[in-house]
């Protein structure tokens, strides 16, 4: 019994999550200085880089901070005080799309729907699935 309120409790946070998450891509898109790409990853061109853009095959050196809807950020680059290193084509999808559009040096905000992030995975212990995430 205990476990089949547990799911129920995973499922309908998700569901809510994904509602969310749904609602908060469509009013950000009005903004007028948000690109949304054909897949639904949106991005803000805080700074435009001078370098190299990355290819898919590439490995870059990124600062990030991975954020939930509701603020908590789950990730950080920044707290570390360190860049981290990736191969593009191992990162979320919706990082994979954005990185390959994004000069060397340059600063962008990040939104990524969650089925291009981690789909039904909770990133942190009360957060559940289907989170849109910024960076």
């Amino acid at each position: 019994m205990a476990s089949t309120k547990y799911l129920k409790k995973i499922k309908d946070l998700a569901e809510r999550n994904l509602k969310d998450g749904i609602a908060f891509l469509a009013e950000n898109a009005k903004r007028n200085t948000v690109i949304v790409t054909p897949s639904g990853v949106q991005y803000e061109i805080l700074k435009e880089g001078s370098g190299e853009i990355p290819t898919s095959k590439a490995k870059v050196l990124c600062h990030y901070k991975g954020t939930l809807l509701d603020g908590t950020v789950f990730d950080s680059s920044y707290k570390r005080k360190k860049p981290e290193a990736f191969l593009v084509r191992e990162l979320i999808r919706g990082w994979q799309e954005v990185l390959v559009m994004m000069p060397v040096g340059s600063h962008w905000k990040i939104y990524i729907p969650s089925h291009l992030a981690y789909g039904f995975e909770s990133l942190t212990e009360s957060s559940g699935g289907n989170c849109t995430l910024y960076f």
